[in-house]
């Protein structure tokens, strides 16, 4: 903190923080702080993505309102992150008296301790300073929270010490309301919270005070409230009582990403992929199945859709895709790290703490079902790249017996040499901008994905020690069927059109 900050109540007084200007509430404070960034087109939350268009409009009216809001959404929509984010809009600095454990205003102090201070220091009473973390005071709501914990309490052993009567207000205990005057107070999660907590929170959002423990010593507070919470809870079977939901201003609803490109942005910008001395190039195809794991598993049945899929899922499976192509390199010494489709499935672990299954998906297994959504992800993506690529020479190859196998234990040169041996395959992979110039690593990556797509489309066969095989024979019955179909259609087709139907 800057030294020129002054530290008694006379330099306060002879400085530019006048009493006009600590005079602000705080949700004033958000507002014009907010209107000088619209003003001058600053980015109003930074870190946020996706909700340009959608949320961030919406927080802002509430802002502009001077409305207490709630967020309603789902697990890893960034919530409490955008809740975070409002310290943006506070001052840099904010003087209080010191030791008040109200963090009362210097002009205006509404604590016993920070009047009787001021009557016997005047001038030389000291002041202290607040950043605007220090003025953001988060609680996790849960069903042990008391109003103790939240308003405050009578103290019997500050009393004794201080040889007060229990009344008097230097025995308070104060709670986090009380604690965060002057500042932001966010509670997440709120419906966890008793029904006869959430009725002590109405005075504070109407009147704008509190009363510790039934005692006449009411204090005026000036405080933000924000909350959050999961929209199955906020409105189900009376878990949040109505009177409250009235008191609040702004019902705010995030969502998930709308595209894949969206959660990649997200992805990228919070995963840890960028590692000290490794050099390492995650293709987009990788990102994008990564990416399209999650949009699969929120649409799949046997997924919990109340309990939703964490924007958490892709970005540590990121991490652990990274970290398993990592550890392939550093065991074969090689310089570059490319990430494979592999990979992936390395990063289970990852994805089955971030899903919760429906009775159908917990008969199956969870590695199962999050095998079958990774097969999905991989088929989905493949289709943007080679959906009008024709693979016959490659299925062919491995029905004449061919097998190749792609694991971690070979490095990645000895792996082209065998790709190498597949008639076309390398061919095909000029979608993924692979060519004869590309790296061994850049190329065996490219080159595993357009198998995975195939075998996600059972087009070929892959072993659980990736060995790569032609398609089971049931497979092949039905593939030649879908092919007969298919040449069945186009020779009606051609013969309506002949005739005219067309």
């Amino acid at each position: 903190m800057a030294n020129t900050l002054p530290s008694t109540l006379g330099a306060l007084r002879n400085s530019e923080y006048t009493p006009e200007r600590l005079a602000r509430s705080v949700k004033d404070e958000l507002r014009e702080n907010l209107i000088a960034r619209l003003r001058s087109k600053e980015t109003i939350f930074p870190g946020i993505v996706g909700y340009e268009d959608t949320v961030v409009p919406q927080i802002v009216n509430a802002l502009l309102s001077r409305h207490n809001f709630i967020l309603l959404g789902l697990r890893g929509q960034a919530k409490s992150r955008i809740l975070r984010s409002l310290t943006t809009l506070l001052d840099p600095h904010t003087p209080y008296i010191a030791g008040s454990e109200v963090r009362d205003n210097p002009y205006a102090p509404i604590s016993k301790y920070s009047r009787d201070l001021i009557a016997k220091l005047g001038d030389e009473t000291p002041i202290a300073w607040l950043t605007p973390e220090d003025r953001f005071v988060e609680k996790l709501a849960t069903p042990d929270v008391t109003v103790a914990d939240l308003v405050g309490d009578i103290d019997p052993i500050k009393a004794a010490r201080s040889n007060q009567d229990l009344g008097s207000e230097l025995t308070m205990h104060y709670g986090l309301l009380p604690r965060a005057n002057r500042g932001i107070f966010a509670i997440n999660e709120v419906p966890d919270l008793a029904g006869k907590i959430q009725v002590a929170l109405f005075n504070i959002m109407q009147e704008g005070d509190v009363q510790i423990k039934g005692y006449p010593v009411r204090l005026p507070l000036d405080v933000a409230i924000v909350f959050s919470a999961n929209p199955e809870d906020y409105t189900a079977r009376g878990k949040i009582v109505t009177p409250l939901k009235d008191r609040i201003g702004s019902e705010i609803r995030t969502h998930y990403p709308e595209d894949i490109e969206e959660g990649i942005r997200i992805t990228s910008q919070e995963a840890w992929s960028t590692r000290p001395a490794s050099k390492i190039e995650i293709p987009h195809y990788i990102r994008q199945v990564v990416e399209q794991i999650a949009f699969t598993a929120r649409e799949d049945k046997k997924v919990d859709k109340r309990s939703g899929v964490s924007q958490r899922l892709p970005i540590t499976t990121m991490e652990l895709v990274v970290s398993n192509a990592e550890r392939r390199a550093l065991i074969h010494g090689e310089q570059l790290v490319v990430p494979r489709i592999g990979d992936i499935y390395a990063a289970l672990p990852g994805i089955s703490g971030k899903i919760e299954l429906e009775y159908e998906g917990e008969m199956r297994g969870a590695e199962t079902v999050i095998r079958e959504i990774i097969r999905v992800a991989v088929a989905t993506v493949f289709d943007k790249y080679f959906a009008g690529t024709d693979t016959q020479q490659i299925e062919q190859w491995f029905n004449l017996g061919g097998t190749v196998q792609l694991n971690d234990v070979q490095p990645s040169a000895a792996s082209l040499a065998e790709l190498k041996q597949i008639q076309g395959l390398l061919e095909k992979l000029t979608p993924l901008k692979i060519d004869s110039k590309t790296t061994p690593e850049t190329t065996v990556s490219g080159a595993e994905f357009l198998l995975e797509g195939m075998t996600a489309h059972k087009r070929i066969s892959r072993a659980e020690e990736r060995v790569f095989t032609a398609a089971e024979k049931k497979q092949r019955v039905e593939q030649a069927s879908q092919y007969a179909e298919r040449a069945q259609e186009e020779f009606t087709s051609r013969n309506r059109t002949r005739r005219g139907f067309n």
